[in-house]
């Protein structure tokens, strides 16, 4: 089984992770949508609502889970 992490902590997020963010529009619905991380555009190490991240679609979002 794989184990899902939320993305509120930097240290586990990297480019080239596949992911599941939710993107501003959705924040409303909490859809989430899947994509390889580009950019991570967070700094602080933590973020409560997840790490914002680019991916390589362009989309930009907020991580809420890691597939590991």
């Amino acid at each position: 089984m794989k184990e899902i992490m939320n993305g509120t902590q930097r240290k586990d997020i990297k480019p080239g992770m596949k992911v599941r963010i939710v993107l501003k529009q959705d924040q409303r619905t909490g859809k989430l949508t899947e994509g390889i991380v580009k950019d991570l555009l967070t700094n602080s190490p933590t973020h409560h609502h997840g790490i914002k991240v680019r991916l390589t679609n362009g989309q930009v979002g907020r991580v809420k889970e890691i597939d590991s």
